[in-house]
């Protein structure tokens, strides 16, 4: 073969490695939403494309066939290209010591850059366009090698008999939700729109505890009382719906309508009993996607909850439901409040009724808690009942409770600290302690130096003692001799 057609076909096996290699990452990385959309426009490629990435497994397999043949071809005639053309240039027994190490030295940079890096590179940032280019073809080469992606598919499974493999294609809820949030980061769906599909999949995972209106919030009369008072109460309580009970809150009979009570002429004359609709009643621990599919089953806007002895826990109403789709819903009627209001920097006003995962994921923290308001978690915190004034921190918030409703509390004030950095912490600790060993070096030398002064005083005091008592036995002698030339005088 001569050189010529050697170097050609080199080309085309590093050009087929290329397109090997794209192809793999192209149809790994698309997205099958971006190529159902152009079948929808009539796009031909994008159909073949999407039936090719259906069966994934035996697309890959003749990939990494087709690959790893062309890969092993141009190797193979690359050795012998150097070889030969070192034999012509050198003796022969260079060519037979270095010919193979060069060829596979080159074949492995330019298989690495121009085979893998870069084709792969490129259809990382256009899988569905490389896929639908590659599709053709690459069911041409599926056809040829169909003997060898049966075996290998054989193999597979065989495989995974043995060491018990099984594939897990389902998609979890944390990575749909993670999902979402790249797609937002991306600028695909704006904030909005992101919250409604957040919304949308935790949909599920909701409770009728968790968004029923308290017992205690509720707005209901006795069965025996007058129709005068019960448009009164409509008209005071505003709310279209009011509950019927019998002798307490724990026997609810019925709801009835505000548009059942007022007619034309005023009130209307017809008896209670005919104007109420019996409840739904519901445990606490419904789902409400379940309880969804009961109030459209039923008819029924509210469900009464029950709790564990059948007394009556609170109500959820279809706007509660429908809120945690598409957040607060408010007509004209409401007074619009806001749970959480920000009064100064870092300074927040807080209604306690709120949800307390609401209020853990506000301010990124993590609490564990059986209580499911705001409300409950300062009483378990507090472990009494709250009154005006009473303080505590949590993590980086002080809170003080500023506001309560009988045994509740109705507002919080919440001061957010800022969380200084670890290595913050570290130095200014460094810092201090190196500042205590300063000062206690510094007290040491001082106290050292009062030791040597103090050690100097007694040595002037006994030094000047000595002095003191040498020159008193000085004037003794000084007098005795005096004394004793005056008696020698005298004799």
């Amino acid at each position: 073969m001569s050189p010529q057609a050697q170097i050609i076909i080199m080309a085309v096996c590093l050009l087929m490695s290329a397109y090997f290699s794209a192809t793999e990452t192209a149809f790994s990385t698309l997205s099958k939403t971006k190529l159902k959309t152009m079948i929808d426009k009539g796009n031909k490629r994008a159909s073949l494309a999407l039936k090719l990435s259906e069966n994934y497994d035996r697309l890959l397999s003749t990939i990494l066939i087709g690959n790893n043949l062309v890969n092993i071809l141009l190797s193979s005639i690359a050795t012998v290209f150097v070889i030969t053309l070192c034999a012509s240039s050198k003796d022969q027994t260079f060519a037979d010591s270095y010919g193979t190490l060069i060829s596979t030295a080159a074949v492995t940079v330019i298989v690495l850059i121009f085979g893998e890096i870069t084709p792969k590179s490129i259809a990382k940032n256009r899988p569905e366009g490389f896929a639908m280019f590659s599709a053709p073809l690459m069911q041409f080469f599926i056809w040829i090698l169909i003997p060898f992606s049966f075996l290998f598919s054989l193999w597979t499974k065989l495989v995974a008999k043995i060491f018990r493999v099984k594939a897990d294609s389902k998609m979890s809820q944390e990575e749909l939700l993670m999902l979402v949030e790249e797609v937002q980061e991306e600028g695909t769906i704006d904030d909005e729109e992101g919250d409604l599909l957040r919304n949308a999949i935790n949909f599920t995972e909701q409770k009728a505890e968790d968004i029923l209106t308290h017992r205690v919030d509720l707005e209901g009369f006795d069965i025996e009382t007058p129709m005068e008072e019960i448009g009164q109460l409509f008209e005071e309580s505003r709310f279209s719906r009011l509950l019927v009970y019998e002798d307490s809150i724990d026997k609810i009979v019925g709801v009835l309508h505000s548009k059942d009570v007022f007619t034309a002429k005023g009130l209307t004359d017809k008896p209670l009993e005919e104007l109420i609709s019996p409840p739904l009643f519901i445990h606490k621990g419904e789902r409400i996607d379940d309880l969804l599919r009961d109030l459209q089953t039923n008819k029924s806007h509210l469900a009464v909850v029950l709790d564990e002895y059948g007394g009556t826990l609170g109500i959820v109403t279809m706007e509660d439901i429908l809120e945690e789709l598409v957040g607060d819903i408010w007509d004209e009627h409401d007074e619009v409040v806001e749970d959480y209001k920000e009064i100064a920097e870092n300074t927040f006003r807080i209604d306690c009724g709120g949800s307390l995962s609401d209020f853990s994921e506000f301010f990124d923290l993590e609490i564990e808690s059986d209580s499911i308001t705001i409300n409950g978690w300062i009483m378990e915190v507090l472990d009494k009942i709250p009154a005006c004034g009473d303080r505590f921190s949590f993590e980086n918030l002080d809170i003080t409770v500023t506001e309560t409703d009988y045994h509740r509390v109705s507002l919080i004030h919440v001061v957010r600290n800022e969380i200084e950095d670890e290595d913050e912490d570290d130095d200014k600790r460094s810092k201090k302690e190196r500042d205590d060993d300063d000062d206690k070096r510094s007290k040491k030398e001082r106290d050292d130096d009062g030791d040597d002064r103090d050690e100097d005083s007694r040595h002037d005091r006994h030094d000047r003692h000595d002095r003191h008592d040498r020159d008193g036995d000085d004037e003794d002698s000084d007098r005795d001799s005096r004394k004793r030339s005056k008696e020698h005088s005298s004799v």
